[in-house]
């Protein structure tokens, strides 16, 4: 892959890594940082029913779940920035063969070529 290749993808993983902080600190700001108090409207920081409880827990349970993911995405993405410095980015580890421009550009953290993508799902699903 040449410079302006690299150089392409790199502001591409940058866009999506500054996108992807700001969507993380808007979920710190706005449900992770949040007592229930905040969330409910209430003047008491405790839900005095049950069902309240249960969806305060089922929301900061999601929010968590999706701060978790946000966060091993952010951590490809840093990946993918380091293969570029490495010179190894766009090639596929299983076969060593280059990634596809219009593969690396949907999923720019991508490890694998498409063939080889294919053959490990199918190998996980026992197909």
């Amino acid at each position: 892959m040449n410079k302006e290749d690299l150089k392409y993808f790199k502001e591409i993983i940058d866009k999506k890594k500054q996108e992807l902080l700001a969507e993380l600190g808007y979920l710190e700001n706005s449900t992770l940082n949040a007592t229930s108090k905040d969330q409910s409207g209430d003047l008491s920081a405790y839900s005095f029913h049950m069902a309240d409880q249960g969806t305060d827990t089922m929301e900061r349970e999601k929010a968590f779940s999706l701060a978790s993911r946000e966060g091993r995405y952010l951590h490809h993405l840093n990946e993918a920035l380091d293969r570029i410095e490495a010179g190894t980015y766009g090639k596929c580890r299983s076969c060593g063969n280059d990634i596809s421009k219009p593969r690396l550009e949907a999923v720019p953290n991508a490890t694998q070529c498409i063939k080889c993508k294919t053959a490990e799902e199918k190998k996980q699903r026992g197909l």
